[in-house]
């Protein structure tokens, strides 16, 4: 015996409404007549009537679940077929990036020290993505600009946690959407890209009293700390990173032996935490200098000595003081 579909569902679920629409035309008549009923008559009715808007309400919520269900997954059906015929293969020499459900198979089938998303997996994209990042925007300032300058965030090595947090917070955001449409990835791209760059600057400034970008000649802007222009890049990134950049990264993760991967990643998690801190303490006693303050601690001097602003000039060359 087949076993009924949605679409056999469906279409019981239109024909049994059309029924009930012709049960309703009574109900409509006497509603249309309640001013010649008795008191309790009325009563009755109301009560009868409240208890099929509230069956027809919740039928309602329920209907929209399974429409956005439904809807779900045909697109995620669709676009696992579609990147899943397409995946590594060669084209024009360049071999695709896996798609997500392959990847998904290969983690559970090797039971992946990062598989899915887990601390190990969030902090090796965090860390390779402050990397990669600073090394992707110098590129662009050598071919724009024709000098290579450091787009660094850190005092130590060529990192920038904004990279770094951005790629980790699309990874938490999309992962969830990462075999559905590219359509679904911009959008939450936009979204995460943009809140994440309105809040670093906004704490930069608010901490240091220092920006490291400002928009307000591009239009629609939020003061000055996003853009539209900006914001649709970000969208961009986002379609990037969760169809390709993310299953490439995650690949690689799976060559990593599960012991040694679970250590290399504490290694490199604490020498970003100890770089993190180093470069708050060398900006903020950067600040200071910038606006006249001695130093009153050994600890002052020692980041005087060992991140003159010379040295603070080269790492953040973008950075500017406020007054």
């Amino acid at each position: 015996m087949r076993l009924k579909t949605l679409e056999d569902l469906s279409v019981e679920i239109l024909d049994f409404e059309e029924k009930e629409d012709e049960r309703y035309k009574t109900v409509y008549e006497e509603l249309a007549c309640q001013s010649n009923m008795t008191e309790d008559e009325q009563k009755e009715l109301t009560k009868r009537v409240t208890g099929e808007i509230n069956m027809l309400e919740k039928a309602s919520s329920q209907l929209r679940k399974a429409h956005l269900a439904a809807a779900r997954q045909a697109d995620e059906l669709k676009t696992r077929l579609n990147e899943g015929k397409e995946s590594e293969k060669r084209k024009y020499l360049l071999r695709r990036a896996p798609a997500n459900s392959v990847i998904d198979y290969e983690e559970s089938r090797q039971k992946n020290f990062a598989a899915g998303i887990n601390f190990y997996k969030i902090a090796l994209i965090c860390i390779s993505g402050s990397f990669a990042g600073v090394i992707i925007e110098m590129i662009w300032c050598l071919l724009r600009n024709g000098y290579i300058e450091s787009r660094a965030g850190l005092v130590y090595g060529p990192f920038n946690l904004l990279y770094g947090v951005g790629a980790a917070a699309m990874t938490l955001i999309l992962y969830r959407y990462r075999n559905r449409s590219a359509s679904i990835s911009l959008v939450g791209g936009m979204i995460v890209g943009s809140v994440i760059e309105y809040v670093l600057s906004w704490a930069q400034e608010a901490l240091f009293g220092s920006t490291s970008w400002d928009y307000s000649e591009i239009p629609f802007n939020l003061n000055g700390r996003i853009c539209l222009l900006y914001s649709f890049f970000w969208g961009m990134l986002g379609v990037m990173w969760i169809k390709s950049i993310y299953p490439r990264i995650a690949k690689l993760i799976l060559k990593i032996p599960n012991k040694a991967g679970k250590i290399i990643t504490w290694v490199l998690t604490a020498f970003m935490i100890f770089n993190a801190v180093m470069s708050f303490g060398a900006v903020w006693r950067w600040s200071e200098r910038v606006h006249g303050e001695p130093a009153g601690s050994v600890i002052d001097e020692f980041f005087d000595d060992r991140f003159p602003d010379s040295r603070m000039e080269r790492i953040y060359a973008n950075m500017e003081f406020g007054n």
